[in-house]
């Protein structure tokens, strides 16, 4: 009777390593992943050189496993199973299991807005026992990958992305604006806008213990600031309108209205016009789901999806020219091409997650806007992601909107400024943008770099 269930057992294996061979050999791979929005790995070209070195061997491999077909229906399982695990402790009674991943999965992100995604780290379950009744959120929360609070049930599931650096953390980038202003001398006027970052506004409060204060990190860069350099002051702005949807629950950055506050104060800040929603279009793209769900592997970010609202100014005429930057697949910039005119906001579709690159396509080019507003005040913004969000606002105020982020931008700073006349230069980052050595670093670099 054993030899047949061994027989058994080895037919039956058998076929299942012949049938995934067949599927991981023979079915068409993917190219995009509608489940993580991004591109996979492509096959790789093969040379000489790269076959002898290891590099060809080691690329095939990496296309091989990210690209394998049905990729992400094998994933939506995967995560179903896990949040099925999950769901079975919580019935058990279990609600108070804690599930530790390593000291460190809470920690902010430092190094860039986005966190590395290379490793999963297991969900620690938070027990919530009050919540500010503006959040609408339920009382209970839980720590994803990565350091990402999970706040709330299905379908209205809000992602936070952690945040636990010390208050001076941002001072230097404030010395940074006192260098800028002094090297551009008076007759450009350097703003320093320190963003902060969902987590401040909605992390509940059995969480608080692992999250730092972002409104001590900015209030005291600002001390850092000379008198000459204008602070501006995004926050107080902000705090107010906690209530509506100024950040997105399924993405890392603010939502468009949230950029929305914090142009006015930019506006207020520099003593130029500033127009209300009222003039302006609401456009919305339905059942939008952002970053933070690949961020965080969890499938009820997924299964939360929102309405990505955006405003498109009605009684300003304006025109947009692009620098568009080659860049490698490590995001060095390999080459440009321009100017070239375009739209400046993009369309998407219901449903797409690159909706946040409604403003001006993304982050790799230099965007240049001239608006029929004639006052002489030309405006450069240097800006990491959630910074794009800001210049649709701001056509009513300036005469010329400048937008470089600080990852692509290849020209002499000193030089551009004078090249363009710009009056205003905004140093705008969110909170762990510019913390990041590698930020301070570009920076400093624009000042004196050579321009190419």
């Amino acid at each position: 009777m054993k030899n047949y269930f061994y027989i058994i057992y080895i037919a039956v294996m058998a076929v299942a390593v012949l049938l995934f061979a067949l599927l991981f050999n023979f079915f068409p791979r993917p190219e995009f992943s509608e489940l993580e929005n991004r591109e996979l790995k492509r096959s790789p070209s093969f040379t000489i050189d790269s076959l002898f070195t290891g590099a060809y061997t080691a690329e095939v491999s990496s296309w091989y496993s990210d690209s394998q077909p049905y990729r992400d229906n094998f994933l939506m399982l995967s995560m179903e199973f896990d949040n099925a695990k999950r769901l079975k402790l919580k019935s058990e009674g279990e609600d108070e299991v804690t599930f530790i991943a390593g000291d460190d999965a809470p920690e902010a992100v430092a190094e860039a807005t986005t966190p590395a995604t290379d490793s999963l780290a297991q969900t620690v379950e938070i027990k919530v026992d009050s919540l500010d009744q503006k959040q609408k959120i339920e009382d209970k929360a839980k720590i994803a990958n990565h350091g990402i609070v999970l706040v709330g049930t299905e379908p209205n599931v809000r992602a936070l992305m952690g945040y636990a650096a010390k208050a001076n953390v941002c001072n230097a980038y404030a010395r940074m604006a006192n260098k800028y202003q002094s090297v551009l001398g008076e007759d450009v006027q350097v703003y320093c806008l320190l963003i902060p970052t969902a987590i401040e506004f909605y992390c509940p409060e059995k969480a608080r213990s692992r999250v730092k204060s972002q409104r001590a990190t900015i209030d005291t860069a600002y001390l850092q600031l000379d008198s000459c350099v204008i602070a501006i002051d995004a926050y107080k702005n902000l705090a107010k309108h906690t209530a509506e949807d100024i950040y997105l629950r399924t993405d890392h950055h603010w939502a468009p209205l949230g950029a929305y506050y914090a142009a006015k104060m930019i506006a207020k800040a520099a003593g130029v016009p500033f127009k209300d929603l009222s003039h302006y279009e609401e456009r919305v793209v339905k059942r939008y789901v952002g970053s933070m769900f690949r961020y965080s592997g969890d499938i009820s970010v997924k299964r939360s999806p929102e309405d990505f609202v955006y405003h498109v100014p009605l009684e300003v005429e304006y025109e947009t020219s692009y620098i568009t930057y080659q860049v490698d697949e490590n995001y060095n910039v390999t080459g440009s091409y321009g100017p070239t005119k375009d739209k400046y906001f993009f369309t998407f579709k219901d449903g797409s997650g690159g909706a946040y690159c409604t403003f001006m396509g993304g982050d790799s080019k230099i965007t240049q806007v001239r608006t029929s507003t004639n006052n002489g005040r030309r405006m450069l913004l240097l800006k990491d992601s959630f910074g794009n969000a800001l210049p649709g606002y701001l056509f009513y105020s300036f005469e010329e909107i400048h937008v470089v982020d600080v990852r692509y931008f290849t020209r002499n700073i000193v030089e551009y400024v004078k090249e363009h006349g710009i009056t205003d230069l905004i140093l705008g980052n969110n909170v762990a943008f510019a913390s990041a050595g590698t930020t301070l670093n570009a920076y400093s670099r624009f000042l004196t770099q050579k321009s190419r």
